[in-house]
Protein backbone atom coordinates (compact mmCIF):
# COMPACT_ATOMS: atom_id res chain seq x y z
CA UNK A 1 0.00 0.00 0.00
CA UNK A 2 1.07 3.56 -0.58
CA UNK A 3 0.03 6.68 1.28
CA UNK A 4 -1.21 8.49 -1.81
CA UNK A 5 -4.56 6.76 -1.52
CA UNK A 6 -5.24 8.10 1.96
CA UNK A 7 -8.10 10.61 2.08
CA UNK A 8 -8.14 13.92 3.88
CA UNK A 9 -11.45 14.53 5.55
CA UNK A 10 -13.23 16.67 8.13
CA UNK A 11 -13.39 15.50 11.70
CA UNK A 12 -16.61 14.02 13.03
CA UNK A 13 -16.43 13.23 16.69
CA UNK A 14 -18.46 11.10 19.03
CA UNK A 15 -18.82 12.59 22.48
CA UNK A 16 -19.98 9.42 24.16
CA UNK A 17 -17.88 8.02 26.97
CA UNK A 18 -17.66 4.91 29.05
CA UNK A 19 -16.22 5.13 32.53
CA UNK A 20 -14.04 2.15 33.26
CA UNK A 21 -12.14 0.65 36.09
CA UNK A 22 -10.23 -2.57 36.40
CA UNK A 23 -9.00 -4.74 39.16
CA UNK A 24 -7.46 -8.07 39.83
CA UNK A 25 -4.31 -10.07 39.79
CA UNK A 26 -3.39 -13.69 39.82
CA UNK A 27 -1.66 -16.19 37.61
CA UNK A 28 -1.95 -17.84 34.24
CA UNK A 29 0.43 -19.82 32.13
CA UNK A 30 1.55 -20.64 28.61
CA UNK A 31 2.71 -24.06 27.45
CA UNK A 32 6.25 -22.77 27.00
CA UNK A 33 7.11 -19.10 27.35
CA UNK A 34 5.46 -17.40 24.40
CA UNK A 35 4.96 -20.56 22.38
CA UNK A 36 2.17 -22.82 21.23
CA UNK A 37 -1.58 -22.89 21.73
CA UNK A 38 -3.27 -21.99 24.99
CA UNK A 39 -3.36 -24.73 27.64
CA UNK A 40 -5.70 -24.89 30.62
CA UNK A 41 -4.92 -22.16 33.12
CA UNK A 42 -3.55 -22.80 36.56
CA UNK A 43 -5.59 -22.34 39.69
CA UNK A 44 -5.30 -19.40 42.02
CA UNK A 45 -6.92 -16.10 42.82
CA UNK A 46 -8.33 -13.88 40.14
CA UNK A 47 -9.30 -10.27 39.75
CA UNK A 48 -12.89 -9.15 39.95
CA UNK A 49 -13.46 -10.63 43.39
CA UNK A 50 -13.61 -14.31 42.46
CA UNK A 51 -11.48 -17.39 42.88
CA UNK A 52 -10.63 -19.66 39.97
CA UNK A 53 -12.32 -22.99 40.70
CA UNK A 54 -9.30 -25.10 39.72
CA UNK A 55 -6.83 -26.13 37.07
CA UNK A 56 -8.27 -26.02 33.60
CA UNK A 57 -11.46 -24.20 34.57
CA UNK A 58 -12.64 -20.79 33.45
CA UNK A 59 -12.80 -17.91 35.90
CA UNK A 60 -16.30 -17.39 37.30
CA UNK A 61 -16.64 -13.76 36.22
CA UNK A 62 -14.92 -10.77 34.62
CA UNK A 63 -13.30 -7.63 36.04
CA UNK A 64 -15.51 -4.61 36.60
CA UNK A 65 -16.18 -2.69 33.38
CA UNK A 66 -15.81 -5.70 31.03
CA UNK A 67 -18.59 -7.87 29.64
CA UNK A 68 -18.77 -11.57 30.42
CA UNK A 69 -19.47 -13.22 27.05
CA UNK A 70 -19.05 -16.84 28.07
CA UNK A 71 -16.17 -19.26 27.71
CA UNK A 72 -13.78 -20.23 24.94
CA UNK A 73 -10.95 -22.75 24.47
CA UNK A 74 -13.22 -25.73 25.27
CA UNK A 75 -14.60 -23.99 28.33
CA UNK A 76 -11.24 -23.39 30.01
CA UNK A 77 -11.11 -19.59 29.61
CA UNK A 78 -13.61 -16.92 30.61
CA UNK A 79 -13.97 -14.40 27.74
CA UNK A 80 -14.12 -10.83 29.05
CA UNK A 81 -15.02 -8.34 26.31
CA UNK A 82 -13.43 -4.90 26.01
CA UNK A 83 -15.77 -1.92 25.58
CA UNK A 84 -16.15 -0.17 22.25
CA UNK A 85 -14.37 2.90 23.64
CA UNK A 86 -11.82 3.14 26.43
CA UNK A 87 -11.64 6.36 28.43
CA UNK A 88 -9.67 6.81 31.61
CA UNK A 89 -7.15 4.04 32.32
CA UNK A 90 -8.34 0.51 31.65
CA UNK A 91 -5.92 -2.06 33.11
CA UNK A 92 -6.08 -5.64 31.85
CA UNK A 93 -4.61 -7.87 34.53
CA UNK A 94 -3.33 -11.39 34.20
CA UNK A 95 -6.05 -13.58 35.75
CA UNK A 96 -6.28 -17.34 35.95
CA UNK A 97 -8.86 -18.79 33.57
CA UNK A 98 -9.36 -15.46 31.76
CA UNK A 99 -8.83 -14.14 28.25
CA UNK A 100 -9.86 -10.73 26.88
CA UNK A 101 -12.05 -10.38 23.79
CA UNK A 102 -11.74 -7.66 21.15
CA UNK A 103 -15.15 -7.22 19.53
CA UNK A 104 -15.40 -4.80 16.63
CA UNK A 105 -13.35 -1.61 16.60
CA UNK A 106 -12.09 -0.84 20.10
CA UNK A 107 -11.13 2.84 20.26
CA UNK A 108 -8.65 3.95 22.89
CA UNK A 109 -9.93 7.46 23.58
CA UNK A 110 -11.26 10.03 21.15
CA UNK A 111 -9.14 11.61 18.44
CA UNK A 112 -7.85 14.64 20.34
CA UNK A 113 -6.48 16.45 17.29
CA UNK A 114 -3.04 17.35 15.96
CA UNK A 115 -2.09 19.92 18.59
CA UNK A 116 -1.01 18.42 21.95
CA UNK A 117 -1.38 21.83 23.63
CA UNK A 118 -4.96 22.31 22.46
CA UNK A 119 -6.92 19.04 22.43
CA UNK A 120 -10.18 19.12 20.51
CA UNK A 121 -13.06 20.33 22.72
CA UNK A 122 -15.28 17.66 24.21
CA UNK A 123 -12.83 14.81 23.61
CA UNK A 124 -11.79 12.30 26.23
CA UNK A 125 -8.44 10.60 26.72
CA UNK A 126 -8.01 6.87 27.04
CA UNK A 127 -5.11 4.71 28.20
CA UNK A 128 -5.06 0.94 27.73
CA UNK A 129 -2.62 -0.82 30.06
CA UNK A 130 -1.95 -4.53 29.55
CA UNK A 131 0.05 -6.53 32.09
CA UNK A 132 2.61 -9.26 31.29
CA UNK A 133 1.14 -12.59 30.27
CA UNK A 134 -2.26 -11.24 29.27
CA UNK A 135 -3.89 -12.80 26.21
CA UNK A 136 -6.43 -11.12 23.95
CA UNK A 137 -8.28 -12.35 20.88
CA UNK A 138 -10.44 -11.17 18.02
CA UNK A 139 -12.97 -13.34 16.22
CA UNK A 140 -13.05 -11.62 12.82
CA UNK A 141 -11.38 -9.14 10.51
CA UNK A 142 -13.21 -6.10 11.86
CA UNK A 143 -12.11 -6.77 15.43
CA UNK A 144 -9.12 -4.52 16.15
CA UNK A 145 -7.53 -2.12 18.62
CA UNK A 146 -7.50 1.52 17.46
CA UNK A 147 -5.35 3.87 19.58
CA UNK A 148 -6.34 7.40 18.58
CA UNK A 149 -4.20 10.55 18.57
CA UNK A 150 -3.50 11.91 22.02
CA UNK A 151 -4.11 8.53 23.69
CA UNK A 152 -1.81 5.70 24.74
CA UNK A 153 -1.35 1.97 24.98
CA UNK A 154 1.05 0.37 27.49
CA UNK A 155 1.39 -3.32 26.60
CA UNK A 156 4.55 -4.47 28.33
CA UNK A 157 5.23 -8.16 28.65
CA UNK A 158 8.48 -9.82 29.64
CA UNK A 159 10.85 -12.23 27.93
CA UNK A 160 9.31 -15.14 29.84
CA UNK A 161 5.73 -13.85 29.89
CA UNK A 162 4.85 -12.02 26.67
CA UNK A 163 1.52 -10.41 25.88
CA UNK A 164 -0.28 -12.29 23.12
CA UNK A 165 -2.85 -10.84 20.72
CA UNK A 166 -4.35 -13.60 18.62
CA UNK A 167 -7.51 -14.99 17.03
CA UNK A 168 -10.46 -16.99 18.36
CA UNK A 169 -9.49 -19.78 16.01
CA UNK A 170 -6.00 -19.91 17.51
CA UNK A 171 -7.18 -20.04 21.12
CA UNK A 172 -9.51 -22.88 20.16
CA UNK A 173 -6.44 -24.83 19.10
CA UNK A 174 -5.95 -23.98 15.44
CA UNK A 175 -2.67 -22.83 13.95
CA UNK A 176 -0.74 -23.76 10.85
CA UNK A 177 1.66 -22.27 8.37
CA UNK A 178 -1.05 -20.76 6.16
CA UNK A 179 -3.58 -19.59 8.75
CA UNK A 180 -3.75 -15.81 8.19
CA UNK A 181 -6.06 -12.82 8.53
CA UNK A 182 -8.17 -14.03 11.46
CA UNK A 183 -8.71 -10.62 13.11
CA UNK A 184 -7.86 -6.99 12.45
CA UNK A 185 -4.64 -6.20 14.34
CA UNK A 186 -3.48 -3.04 16.11
CA UNK A 187 -3.65 0.54 14.78
CA UNK A 188 -1.81 3.36 16.57
CA UNK A 189 -2.21 6.99 15.47
CA UNK A 190 0.02 9.86 16.58
CA UNK A 191 0.85 13.52 16.03
CA UNK A 192 4.28 13.22 14.44
CA UNK A 193 4.94 14.68 10.96
CA UNK A 194 3.60 12.98 7.83
CA UNK A 195 3.94 13.87 4.16
CA UNK A 196 0.23 13.92 3.27
CA UNK A 197 -0.76 17.59 3.25
CA UNK A 198 -3.48 19.86 1.89
CA UNK A 199 -2.69 21.54 -1.43
CA UNK A 200 -0.22 24.36 -0.96
CA UNK A 201 1.03 23.11 2.44
CA UNK A 202 4.63 21.94 2.81
CA UNK A 203 5.48 19.38 5.49
CA UNK A 204 6.32 19.21 8.30
CA UNK A 205 3.23 21.16 9.27
CA UNK A 206 0.55 20.73 11.93
CA UNK A 207 -2.04 20.93 9.15
CA UNK A 208 -0.65 17.82 7.44
CA UNK A 209 -3.26 15.31 8.59
CA UNK A 210 -4.68 12.22 6.88
CA UNK A 211 -7.21 9.47 7.52
CA UNK A 212 -6.30 5.81 7.59
CA UNK A 213 -8.07 3.39 5.25
CA UNK A 214 -11.34 5.15 4.68
CA UNK A 215 -11.74 6.98 7.98
CA UNK A 216 -10.62 4.49 10.63
CA UNK A 217 -8.32 7.00 12.28
CA UNK A 218 -6.95 10.53 11.84
CA UNK A 219 -3.19 10.90 12.13
CA UNK A 220 -0.38 13.40 11.72
CA UNK A 221 0.69 16.76 13.08
CA UNK A 222 4.05 18.36 13.87
CA UNK A 223 5.19 16.81 17.14
CA UNK A 224 8.18 14.53 16.30
CA UNK A 225 8.54 13.33 19.92
CA UNK A 226 4.88 12.43 20.37
CA UNK A 227 4.36 9.52 22.77
CA UNK A 228 1.69 6.89 22.06
CA UNK A 229 2.88 4.56 24.83
CA UNK A 230 4.93 1.37 24.93
CA UNK A 231 4.75 -2.07 23.36
CA UNK A 232 7.36 -4.53 24.63
CA UNK A 233 7.51 -8.32 24.45
CA UNK A 234 4.34 -8.63 22.40
CA UNK A 235 3.12 -11.20 19.89
CA UNK A 236 0.46 -10.30 17.32
CA UNK A 237 -0.70 -13.56 15.72
CA UNK A 238 -2.85 -14.09 12.59
CA UNK A 239 -3.92 -10.45 12.05
CA UNK A 240 -4.75 -8.37 8.97
CA UNK A 241 -7.95 -7.74 7.04
CA UNK A 242 -9.19 -5.94 3.91
CA UNK A 243 -11.78 -3.50 5.25
CA UNK A 244 -12.51 -2.14 1.75
CA UNK A 245 -10.98 -2.89 -1.66
CA UNK A 246 -7.27 -1.94 -1.47
CA UNK A 247 -7.71 -0.75 2.12
CA UNK A 248 -6.17 -3.18 4.57
CA UNK A 249 -5.42 -3.50 8.22
CA UNK A 250 -1.90 -4.76 8.90
CA UNK A 251 -0.52 -6.63 11.88
CA UNK A 252 0.65 -3.31 13.34
CA UNK A 253 -0.19 -0.03 11.59
CA UNK A 254 1.84 2.95 12.85
CA UNK A 255 0.27 6.23 11.71
CA UNK A 256 2.27 9.37 12.38
CA UNK A 257 3.64 7.78 15.56
CA UNK A 258 6.34 9.81 17.32
CA UNK A 259 9.77 8.98 18.70
CA UNK A 260 8.53 9.24 22.29
CA UNK A 261 6.80 5.90 21.72
CA UNK A 262 8.69 2.75 22.75
CA UNK A 263 8.35 -0.40 20.62
CA UNK A 264 10.74 -3.31 21.04
CA UNK A 265 10.64 -7.11 21.19
CA UNK A 266 7.58 -7.43 18.98
CA UNK A 267 6.55 -10.27 16.70
CA UNK A 268 3.92 -10.19 13.95
CA UNK A 269 2.99 -13.69 12.81
CA UNK A 270 1.00 -14.56 9.66
CA UNK A 271 -0.55 -11.20 8.86
CA UNK A 272 -2.76 -11.30 5.78
CA UNK A 273 -1.27 -7.95 4.71
CA UNK A 274 1.95 -6.30 5.90
CA UNK A 275 3.59 -7.22 9.16
CA UNK A 276 4.27 -3.60 10.15
CA UNK A 277 3.46 -0.57 8.01
CA UNK A 278 4.65 2.96 8.81
CA UNK A 279 2.60 5.92 7.58
CA UNK A 280 4.93 8.82 8.30
CA UNK A 281 6.08 9.58 11.81
CA UNK A 282 9.39 9.23 13.62
CA UNK A 283 8.94 6.14 15.81
CA UNK A 284 11.93 3.81 16.32
CA UNK A 285 11.90 0.06 16.96
CA UNK A 286 14.32 -2.63 18.13
CA UNK A 287 14.10 -6.42 18.15
CA UNK A 288 11.43 -7.06 15.54
CA UNK A 289 10.36 -10.50 14.28
CA UNK A 290 7.99 -10.80 11.34
CA UNK A 291 7.07 -14.30 10.27
CA UNK A 292 4.71 -15.36 7.53
CA UNK A 293 3.38 -11.98 6.33
CA UNK A 294 1.25 -12.45 3.21
CA UNK A 295 2.33 -9.10 1.77
CA UNK A 296 5.42 -7.15 2.91
CA UNK A 297 7.19 -7.75 6.20
CA UNK A 298 8.06 -4.06 6.70
CA UNK A 299 6.42 -1.33 4.61
CA UNK A 300 7.46 2.33 4.98
CA UNK A 301 5.59 5.29 3.51
CA UNK A 302 4.39 8.91 3.88
CA UNK A 303 7.65 10.40 5.09
CA UNK A 304 8.57 7.97 7.89
CA UNK A 305 11.96 8.99 9.31
CA UNK A 306 12.69 6.50 12.06
CA UNK A 307 14.85 3.43 12.43
CA UNK A 308 14.58 -0.28 13.15
CA UNK A 309 17.47 -2.39 14.48
CA UNK A 310 17.58 -6.19 14.83
CA UNK A 311 15.04 -7.52 12.33
CA UNK A 312 14.22 -11.12 11.52
CA UNK A 313 11.87 -11.16 8.52
CA UNK A 314 11.01 -14.64 7.32
CA UNK A 315 8.26 -15.27 4.82
CA UNK A 316 6.17 -18.40 4.41
CA UNK A 317 6.99 -21.00 1.81
CA UNK A 318 3.44 -20.75 0.43
CA UNK A 319 2.81 -17.04 0.86
CA UNK A 320 4.27 -13.60 1.16
CA UNK A 321 5.42 -10.93 -1.22
CA UNK A 322 8.39 -8.71 -0.29
CA UNK A 323 10.57 -8.46 2.75
CA UNK A 324 10.78 -4.65 2.56
CA UNK A 325 8.78 -2.08 0.61
CA UNK A 326 10.06 1.48 0.86
CA UNK A 327 7.82 4.17 -0.61
CA UNK A 328 7.28 7.90 -0.26
CA UNK A 329 4.35 10.25 -0.71
CA UNK A 330 3.38 13.90 -0.58
CA UNK A 331 5.93 16.70 -1.02
CA UNK A 332 8.97 14.49 -1.41
CA UNK A 333 11.63 17.17 -1.45
CA UNK A 334 10.80 18.35 2.06
CA UNK A 335 9.63 15.15 3.78
CA UNK A 336 10.34 12.07 1.71
CA UNK A 337 10.61 8.77 3.53
CA UNK A 338 14.05 8.14 5.04
CA UNK A 339 13.87 4.67 6.64
CA UNK A 340 16.91 3.37 8.50
CA UNK A 341 17.38 -0.38 9.07
CA UNK A 342 20.32 -2.02 10.85
CA UNK A 343 21.19 -5.64 11.58
CA UNK A 344 18.51 -7.31 9.52
CA UNK A 345 18.09 -10.79 8.10
CA UNK A 346 15.48 -11.23 5.37
CA UNK A 347 14.53 -14.68 4.08
CA UNK A 348 12.30 -14.61 1.03
CA UNK A 349 9.32 -16.70 0.02
CA UNK A 350 9.51 -19.62 -2.37
CA UNK A 351 6.03 -18.86 -3.66
CA UNK A 352 5.58 -18.50 -7.41
CA UNK A 353 4.86 -14.83 -8.02
CA UNK A 354 6.49 -13.57 -4.83
CA UNK A 355 8.02 -10.11 -5.09
CA UNK A 356 11.64 -9.10 -4.78
CA UNK A 357 13.09 -8.96 -1.27
CA UNK A 358 13.36 -5.16 -1.21
CA UNK A 359 11.63 -2.64 -3.45
CA UNK A 360 12.13 1.13 -3.27
CA UNK A 361 9.93 3.57 -5.17
CA UNK A 362 8.27 7.00 -5.38
CA UNK A 363 11.23 9.01 -4.20
CA UNK A 364 12.17 7.24 -0.98
CA UNK A 365 15.68 7.47 0.43
CA UNK A 366 17.09 5.44 3.32
CA UNK A 367 20.09 3.82 4.99
CA UNK A 368 20.43 0.05 5.22
CA UNK A 369 23.28 -1.29 7.35
CA UNK A 370 24.57 -4.75 8.31
CA UNK A 371 22.03 -6.77 6.37
CA UNK A 372 21.68 -10.31 5.05
CA UNK A 373 19.13 -10.88 2.26
CA UNK A 374 18.54 -14.44 1.08
CA UNK A 375 16.15 -16.07 -1.37
CA UNK A 376 16.21 -19.46 -3.08
CA UNK A 377 13.36 -18.42 -5.39
CA UNK A 378 14.77 -18.39 -8.95
CA UNK A 379 12.34 -15.67 -10.04
CA UNK A 380 13.14 -13.31 -7.16
CA UNK A 381 15.70 -10.51 -7.09
CA UNK A 382 17.17 -9.08 -3.93
CA UNK A 383 16.72 -5.36 -4.72
CA UNK A 384 14.44 -3.45 -7.09
CA UNK A 385 14.58 0.34 -7.48
CA UNK A 386 11.54 1.39 -9.44
CA UNK A 387 11.85 4.98 -10.56
CA UNK A 388 14.26 7.82 -11.19
CA UNK A 389 12.97 9.89 -8.25
CA UNK A 390 14.13 7.10 -5.94
CA UNK A 391 17.43 6.87 -7.78
CA UNK A 392 17.89 10.62 -7.22
CA UNK A 393 17.08 10.22 -3.49
CA UNK A 394 20.18 7.99 -3.30
CA UNK A 395 19.30 5.27 -0.79
CA UNK A 396 22.50 3.69 0.55
CA UNK A 397 23.53 0.22 1.68
CA UNK A 398 26.58 -0.52 3.87
CA UNK A 399 27.76 -3.99 4.94
CA UNK A 400 24.79 -5.64 3.21
CA UNK A 401 25.13 -9.01 1.47
CA UNK A 402 22.79 -10.42 -1.16
CA UNK A 403 22.26 -14.13 -1.80
CA UNK A 404 19.64 -14.26 -4.54
CA UNK A 405 19.68 -15.82 -8.00
CA UNK A 406 19.31 -12.26 -9.31
CA UNK A 407 20.88 -9.50 -7.26
CA UNK A 408 19.19 -6.52 -8.93
CA UNK A 409 15.89 -6.30 -10.80
CA UNK A 410 16.27 -5.15 -14.38
CA UNK A 411 13.20 -3.16 -15.41
CA UNK A 412 12.28 -0.05 -17.35
CA UNK A 413 12.23 2.29 -14.36
CA UNK A 414 15.82 1.92 -13.18
CA UNK A 415 17.77 -0.89 -14.81
CA UNK A 416 19.92 -3.44 -13.00
CA UNK A 417 23.16 -1.65 -13.85
CA UNK A 418 21.93 1.57 -12.28
CA UNK A 419 20.74 -0.28 -9.16
CA UNK A 420 24.14 -1.96 -8.92
CA UNK A 421 25.77 1.47 -9.06
CA UNK A 422 23.63 2.64 -6.14
CA UNK A 423 24.39 -0.51 -4.15
CA UNK A 424 28.11 -0.40 -4.82
CA UNK A 425 28.36 3.23 -3.72
CA UNK A 426 28.15 1.93 -0.17
CA UNK A 427 30.93 0.18 1.70
CA UNK A 428 31.57 -3.51 2.46
CA UNK A 429 28.69 -4.77 0.34
CA UNK A 430 28.49 -7.99 -1.68
CA UNK A 431 25.93 -8.90 -4.34
CA UNK A 432 27.35 -12.43 -4.75
CA UNK A 433 27.21 -13.69 -1.17
CA UNK A 434 26.90 -17.41 -0.45
CA UNK A 435 24.63 -17.86 2.52
CA UNK A 436 25.69 -20.09 5.40
CA UNK A 437 22.77 -19.11 7.61
CA UNK A 438 21.55 -21.74 10.05
CA UNK A 439 17.91 -20.76 9.70
CA UNK A 440 18.29 -17.06 10.48
CA UNK A 441 21.46 -17.37 12.60
CA UNK A 442 24.75 -16.26 11.06
CA UNK A 443 27.17 -18.91 9.82
CA UNK A 444 30.83 -18.71 8.85
CA UNK A 445 30.37 -16.63 5.70
CA UNK A 446 28.25 -14.05 7.52
CA UNK A 447 30.69 -13.91 10.44
CA UNK A 448 33.54 -13.18 8.02
CA UNK A 449 31.94 -10.00 6.69
CA UNK A 450 33.04 -6.53 7.77
CA UNK A 451 30.34 -4.67 9.68
CA UNK A 452 29.53 -0.95 9.71
CA UNK A 453 28.85 0.87 12.98
CA UNK A 454 25.11 1.62 12.94
CA UNK A 455 25.39 4.21 15.71
CA UNK A 456 27.60 6.35 13.48
CA UNK A 457 24.62 6.55 11.09
CA UNK A 458 21.74 6.97 13.55
CA UNK A 459 22.02 7.70 17.26
CA UNK A 460 19.12 5.41 18.20
CA UNK A 461 21.05 2.38 16.97
CA UNK A 462 23.47 0.28 19.01
CA UNK A 463 27.05 -0.23 17.90
CA UNK A 464 27.46 -3.78 16.54
CA UNK A 465 30.40 -5.62 15.00
CA UNK A 466 28.44 -8.10 12.88
CA UNK A 467 25.97 -8.16 10.02
CA UNK A 468 22.53 -9.74 10.18
CA UNK A 469 19.98 -9.92 13.00
CA UNK A 470 21.49 -12.79 14.99
CA UNK A 471 25.27 -12.86 15.42
CA UNK A 472 25.69 -16.54 16.32
CA UNK A 473 24.21 -19.38 18.37
CA UNK A 474 24.97 -17.50 21.57
CA UNK A 475 22.87 -14.52 20.48
CA UNK A 476 19.47 -15.37 21.92
CA UNK A 477 17.55 -12.09 21.97
CA UNK A 478 14.67 -13.74 20.07
CA UNK A 479 14.20 -16.69 22.39
CA UNK A 480 11.39 -17.20 24.90
CA UNK A 481 9.00 -14.41 23.89
CA UNK A 482 8.49 -15.43 20.22
CA UNK A 483 6.62 -18.33 18.64
CA UNK A 484 7.33 -20.44 15.58
CA UNK A 485 11.05 -19.65 15.34
CA UNK A 486 12.69 -22.35 17.43
CA UNK A 487 12.71 -25.89 16.12
CA UNK A 488 9.47 -27.60 17.10
CA UNK A 489 7.81 -24.35 18.15
CA UNK A 490 4.47 -23.29 16.71
CA UNK A 491 2.11 -20.39 17.10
Amino acid sequence: MTGVTKLKTLLVMSLSAIALSACGGGADNVASPGEGAFPPSSGGSTGGGTTDPGTGQAAADCPTGLSNIGTVANGTLRACQLPAKIVGNLVLTKRAGTIYAISGRVDVGDDRGADPLNPLPGTQQGILTIEPGVKLYGSGGLDYINVQRGNQIFAEGTASDPIIFTSRSNIDGNSGEDLIGQWGGIVIAGRAPIASCPAGTTPPNINCVATFEGGISFYGGNNPTDNSGRLRYVQIRYPGFEVQPNKELNGLSLLGVGSGTTIDHIQIHNSSDDGIEFFGGTVNLKYVVITGADDDSLDTDEGWRGGVQYIIARQRANGGDRGFEQSSAGVQASLNSQPKFANFTVIGSGRTGAGDLQILNTGTGGRFVNGVMVSANPATACIDVDDTSTQAAAPRWDSVVLACSTAFRNDTGVDAAAVATLFNAGSNNSSTHTSTLNGFVNGANEAARTATDPKAIYSFFDTTNYIGAVKDANDTWWQGWTCGLASGSSC
